[in-house]
């Protein structure tokens, strides 16, 4: 699985423990945000349907549908790249 924080690729031979932290960023690895399960589009956010709502996604909690997922980390991309990425897709000088 990836951080959801900082991209770390980490790996794991059994399940990812309640306070499990990134060796990396320190952050929690037992997250929805680096959960199988975790989209933005479903109810709670969750594809588990049986899951319990969590509100704060990216902290740690004791979901037992817990999986690790494959999610990359969030890129950051400064406003004068993406502007610069319309305009060469709409060819404007």
């Amino acid at each position: 699985m990836n951080c959801f924080h900082c991209g770390r690729e980490i790996v794991f031979k059994d399940r990812v423990g309640f306070r499990e932290e990134c060796p990396q960023c320190d952050r929690p690895l037992h997250a929805c945000l680096n959960c199988g399960f975790y989209d933005p589009a479903y109810n709670n956010q969750c594809r588990e349907t049986q899951a319990e709502r969590v509100v704060d996604k990216n902290r740690a909690n004791f979901c037992e549908y817990f999986t690790p997922g494959n999610r990359a980390a969030k890129t950051t991309t400064s406003s004068s790249d993406a502007r610069a990425k319309l305009d060469a897709i709409f060819k404007k000088k």
